[in-house]
């Protein structure tokens, strides 16, 4: 079987897998900002029907997670005790004053897979995609990349 399946939209394969920029401004100085519609359609846009997607922050203050986005409550909680975890003043030697928001982005991680099936994202009914923000407010840049069955 090719790489890219089936082609139904009659698109080449590198036009059907060109990485998508998702611009974004975060509003408060660390939050949960929820791009889980921004990230799927930019997965429509690229006419993938089966497949993989990788959701990337190429930033060093802020991650990407997969998590419930039904009750805003669940991303204070995680905010709340990952401000537990990692304080903002706890003796950092990083001059600029952010250590903890690097030390959080790398416990969140700066990436997420997520199956594309029948040309849309795989997620669970209470499942959101979201920019961890650690160092905001400030425009942050989210890549889109899939990968055809």
């Amino acid at each position: 079987m090719p790489f890219c399946g089936p082609n139904r939209y009659n698109l080449s394969p590198k036009e059907a897998h060109l990485p998508k920029r998702i611009t974004v401004r975060t509003g408060d100085y660390q939050e949960l900002f929820d791009i889980t519609e921004r990230v799927a359609s930019a997965v429509r846009d690229m006419h993938v029907y089966d497949g993989v997607c990788h959701v990337f922050s190429p930033h060093t203050t802020a991650g990407i997670i997969v998590n419930e986005n039904a009750d805003p409550d669940v991303c204070a909680d995680m905010i709340a005790r990952l401000d537990e975890l990692v304080p903002v003043n706890a003796g950092y030697r990083h001059a600029e004053g952010n250590a903890h928001a690097h030390i959080k982005a790398t416990l969140v991680g700066q990436s997420a897979y997520i199956p594309i099936e029948n040309g849309r994202l795989a997620l669970g009914r209470w499942q959101g995609i979201f920019l961890a923000e650690f160092d905001g407010p400030r425009e942050r840049t989210i890549l889109v990349t899939v990968v055809a069955e």
